[in-house]
């Protein structure tokens, strides 16, 4: 009878035999000084949990199954376990396994499902929002994240920035924009050049009723507290954006999920709702929707603007992606003319992460109003990215770099899909924008946690959910999700769960 390996050298599921050098898994569990596999094992299981990969309330793999997974004894996975425990960081719950703690409600693990929509803003987030920016949405060593939000940093133009913050700073009189606070709503020559950029996609807005923000997060977060108030009640798309559901949750409304199809909302249920609890504000997204990449129809944004009319609510248009569509999709804005409907967008989707600057363009009175929100939140905001933005507008620099980015991204999308295709996937959702909305057959957030174990981080269709559950949907970044190697590993992990 042969002889076994020892269990350090013993390969698992988790080594694939070919993994490329560049993919960057993680080191697998062998013996060292200082450094024992229990405590290998729990350092690794402790990163999952703190990058909310592992989720409160997520159950960890059996005993077994973790020493099969790892090629450990059992032994020495109950010692791994035992020390997460003493942290804090999981529970043993009897004839059920292991559980990763809810950290601030213990009690919460216990509660009922949450049903009735109006229960949904009691509910924690579906993840830890700011966790959720630091791990899976920012690149770090030796991570490779196919559910970011963002392009390569290859795919940005570096030289059209330098040349337009060499333009900013030139001439005596940029030295005010460092020394003194800057208009209130905004450097004046990028909201004129926003007017006109606006005017190309047919919403005329001008300068007076546009104000600019640090990014479109906080263009929505001043929009929703000049006009709600804790109690209100606010529809959302599902799926939809993490970071907005837990924004929205700390302002203390009340959200109402609507279920978002490829055309748009379910238009019964948005009516339904809209009669039962009397919203005050709609966020939606019309073009290029995140996470299923998916833009309006003209018979849903008409019905929309109807139902926003009869039940007085304001729609906030959530345009954050304008610059990855083609000019002509309809926006919501274009069809109101700014009269119930708030057009909110920002230039770090296509410039840089780092370029946090957005807009807002709204009807002159709430113009106004944003200014003062603006100003008790930010004072000011960055003038000098603002002015070297203008340049890159009035030039036309920033509109041909989009075009480039677009012809790039409709590359990488087929190529993209073909990929997912071939390895069993399939799209809820007409592909489209940077985004797919991807279909695996399996539970995503099972998924996350054994491709996180190989370094790839991808984004489980529960954390575009107001109240997280499991789902086999994951959202792709079509232009971070062309290696083989995750694919391929994809596929043997997927038969994994």
């Amino acid at each position: 009878m042969p002889t076994p390996r020892p269990a350090a050298a013993r390969r698992t599921p988790l080594s694939p035999p070919d993994a490329a050098p560049g993919s960057s898994p993680l080191a697998p569990l062998v013996r060292a000084p200082g450094a024992g596999l229990a405590e290998q094992l729990a350092q690794r299981l402790a990163e999952s949990i703190r990058l909310r990969v592992l989720g409160p309330g997520s159950r960890l793999p059996s005993v077994r199954q973790a020493a099969q997974r790892h090629g450990l004894s059992t032994a020495t996975v109950v010692a791994a376990y035992d020390r997460l425990q003493a942290q804090g960081l999981i529970e043993a719950r009897p004839q059920r396994g292991f559980f990763v703690r809810h950290p601030d409600d213990p009690g919460q693990r216990r509660r009922s499902p949450i049903t009735a929509l109006h229960e949904a803003a009691a509910a924690q987030p579906p993840v830890d929002a700011t966790a959720l920016i630091r791990g899976m949405f920012r690149a770090s060593p030796g991570r490779l994240s196919p559910g970011i939000g963002t392009l390569p940093e290859e795919w940005l133009d570096a030289d059209m920035l330098r040349r337009a913050l060499r333009r900013a700073t030139q001439g005596s009189a940029s030295s005010a924009l460092w020394l003194g606070y800057g208009e209130p709503a905004g450097d004046r020559g990028l909201r004129e050049a926003m007017s006109q950029h606006l005017e190309t996609l047919g919403v005329s807005a001008p300068a007076s009723q546009i104000v600019t923000t640090v990014g479109a997060t906080h263009g929505l977060d001043i929009v929703s507290r000049c006009l709600l108030k804790p109690g209100d009640a606010v529809l959302v798309d599902e799926p939809g954006w993490a970071i907005e559901f837990a924004r929205l949750q700390r302002l203390g409304v009340c959200i109402l999920p609507v279920p978002r199809g490829p055309q748009g909302p379910q238009l019964d249920t948005l009516e339904a709702l809209c009669r039962s609890h009397q919203p005050r504000l709609y966020v939606t997204v019309s073009v290029l929707h995140n996470p299923t990449g998916a833009s309006l129809s003209a018979a849903s944004a008409h019905r929309i603007l109807q139902l926003a009319d009869e039940h007085d609510f304001t729609v906030v248009e959530d345009d954050s992606y304008a610059w990855l569509a083609e000019p002509h999709v309809l926006r919501l804005s274009a069809l109101d003319g700014l009269r119930r409907t708030v057009l909110v967008s920002g230039f770090s989707k296509i410039a840089a992460p780092q370029w946090r600057v957005g807009c807002v363009a709204a009807h002159p009175a709430l113009a106004e109003r944003l200014v003062d929100s603006k100003l008790l939140s930010t004072l000011t905001s960055p003038a000098l990215l603002e002015q070297a933005l203008a340049h890159c507008l009035q030039s036309g620099e920033l509109r041909r770099h989009a075009e480039r980015v677009r012809q790039r991204l409709a590359v990488a999308r087929q190529r993209c899909v073909r990929m997912a295709e071939q390895a069993g996937c399939r799209f809820a959702a007409p592909p489209d924008g940077l985004f797919g909305w991807v279909d695996t057959g399996v539970d995503t957030d099972r998924l996350a946690l054994l491709m996180h174990e190989h370094g790839w981080l991808v984004a489980p269709g529960s954390l575009f959910h107001a109240v997280r559950h499991a789902s086999p949907l994951m959202r792709i970044n079509f232009a971070s999700t062309l290696d083989a190697r995750f694919w391929r590993l994809f596929e043997g992990m997927r038969a994994l769960v």
